[in-house]
């Protein structure tokens, strides 16, 4: 039984679920998955289906596809919504399916957002798909191998669905639009390409939205000479207004873009990197989020090749506190663009991690007694401090020589902070390697200072 078809009479229905495809042959997108020889193409063609979980964004036709391999399988479907269904709807969704096995029919279950199911249901659901009694077909638009359970997860193959393109888009309007019987057809409405491409990129991807935008859009159509009716542009501004792409804050494009974001200033292209932010604020991403990253890449990817980097970032981040959000974006784009242009160097990254990992392997490490603090005669007459050389008292403010390195004695001593030749950078190696230079003269090597 589909709870979610008991609705009235179809045309009262929205637009996109009068025209949601009843056959393969209708359905427009996903040609990897429904083309000549692909998989559920071939499931559809063959009436055997196997238990899956399509995973892929809003309106890119999940629920379509499982009610078309029911349908074409000649298959009981069971339609449940992980939200709103629990144990016992679960079980009374296999008792049916025991029912429809009885008189030799199989039962697929559409599981709508299955990422939400919590243990006891799936306890409820594995042992019943794992004996063939249901052959699930799961839709999310969480990534499954985060989101869905292991044991539940090996037992059903993940089909990636993407966005619908707007060509893609363009064609399903048309097909409402010359629909006679589901779709608008009898209204006969002219509407050109370019305000279908309008209304597709407002979509997203979307097809449902797509759908629910035309439907609105017809409502201001225009009576046209000879009959019938006129769409026109003019009429888009209220339909339309400020179409923000709203995502999932805590979803894979929250972090796809912000990992767009990191790897687009790391590959110095600021305008990718504007493109990012600027998709991450109009979906409504927090502009907090976007600097704190920028705080990160500041030390990561750019480091001491522009020491400028970070205290920018900083005083972005201060400046949209204290700006507000409309001046206080610019504020973060002016920083995306210097990391963006900066010089990079991973050298600051590099080292402490390596830094990390070697006191890790060192848990006997001491500080060298000459570096310790004496605030007591006791801790004076054990020799803490004795030794110790202050910096600026020494020739070019710098204690020569490898008996005052500050490293402990008993202890390797690998290079953890290697400057690239990059920006900055490149004279921090240069003090590095004349200070060097001062050790071995120090230390009677021979070598000039």
């Amino acid at each position: 039984m589909d709870l979610f078809h008991q609705t009235t009479g179809d045309d009262a229905a929205p637009l996109a679920f009068r025209m949601r495809p009843r056959r393969l042959a209708d359905y427009v997108g996903q040609q990897a998955l429904v083309g000549p020889d692909k998989p559920l193409r071939r499931m559809a063609e063959t009436g055997v289906v196997r238990s899956m979980i399509l995973w892929g964004p809003p309106g890119t036709g999940k629920t379509t596809l499982a009610e078309i391999l029911a349908a074409e399988s000649g298959a009981h479907l069971e339609h449940l919504s992980a939200v709103m269904a629990g144990v016992k709807e679960i079980r009374a969704a296999v008792d049916r399916a025991r029912a429809a096995q009885g008189q030799g029919q199989s039962t697929l279950l559409f599981l709508d957002e299955i990422h939400r199911l919590n243990k006891s249901q799936q306890d409820a659901l594995l042992p019943h798909v794992e004996s063939g009694l249901l052959t699930l077909i799961g839709a999310t638009t969480e990534n499954p191998s985060f989101e869905v359970n292991s044991a539940l997860l090996s037992r059903a193959r993940v089909h990636v669905l993407k966005a619908l393109s707007e060509a893609e888009l363009v064609t399903v309007m048309r097909q409402a639009l010359g629909d006679t019987e589901r779709g608008l057809g009898h209204r006969r409405i002219a509407v050109d390409d370019g305000i279908l491409g309008l209304l597709a990129r407002a979509a997203a991807g979307d097809a449902r939205r797509a759908l629910g935008l035309l439907e609105t859009a017809c409502d201001f159509a225009e009576p046209a000479e000879g009959g019938g009716e006129i769409l026109r542009r003019e009429a888009l501004e209220d339909v339309l207004g400020h179409q923000a792409s709203a995502f999932d804050k805590q979803g894979d494009h929250f972090y796809d873009l912000l990992s767009a974001i990191h790897k687009s200033v790391r590959s110095s292209r600021p305008d990718a990197a504007l493109l990012y932010i600027a998709r991450f604020l109009q979906g409504g991403g927090d502009p907090l989020d976007v600097v704190r990253r920028l705080a990160a890449i500041a030390s990561e990817d750019v480091g001491n090749a522009d020491p400028r980097a970070l205290p920018l970032v900083m005083a972005a981040w201060d400046a949209y506190l204290r700006l507000g959000d409309y001046e206080g974006q610019r504020a973060i784009a002016h920083a995306a663009i210097h990391l963006a242009v900066a010089p990079k160097s991973n050298a600051i990254d590099r080292a402490w991690k390596e830094a990390k990992a070697f006191v890790a392997a060192q848990p006997s490490l001491e500080v060298p007694t000459y570096l310790r603090n004496a605030p007591t005669k006791l801790m004076a007459s054990l020799g803490h401090g004795q030794g110790y050389r202050y910096a600026h008292n020494e020739p070019e403010g710098y204690p020569a020589g490898s008996a005052h390195d500050c490293w402990p004695d008993e202890l390797p001593h690998p290079r953890f902070y290697r400057p690239t030749a990059y920006g900055q950078e490149k004279r921090y190696g240069q003090l590095m390697a004349w200070r060097e230079a001062l050790d071995r003269e120090a230390d009677g090597n021979g070598s000039d200072a």
